[in-house]
């Protein structure tokens, strides 16, 4: 399974790079592949490219402010989860995921 995301929070600091950890290890966890792109207060980082786009099975992207150049997600599946939650329930969120993919 291949994961990309995106975190981003409002004042773009802490919570962005917590979130991009705490999805990184759980998806980790899972034996699964991951990528975080954070959008935070310096600009752009670990930026995801079209063709990592076209690999992945899943986007998460953070909904607390909107992300830049989200358009490169436009024909793939997305989960949209609170900045929070990806800092707080990032296990859970995994397992939501893998149940959702199991059945479809």
């Amino acid at each position: 399974m291949k994961i990309l995301g995106v975190t981003s929070c409002p004042s773009g600091v802490a919570h962005t790079y917590m979130a991009a950890e705490a999805l990184e290890t759980a998806a980790k966890n899972k034996g699964w592949t991951v990528k975080i792109e954070t959008q935070g207060a310096i600009g752009i980082e670990n930026e995801i490219s079209i063709g990592e786009v076209q690999d992945a099975d899943i986007i998460i992207l953070t909904k607390d402010i909107a992300i830049k150049k989200e358009d490169r997600f436009k024909d793939k599946k997305i989960v949209r989860i609170g900045v929070s939650d990806a800092v707080k329930k990032a296990p859970q969120i995994m397992d939501k995921i893998a149940a959702h993919l199991a059945s479809a």
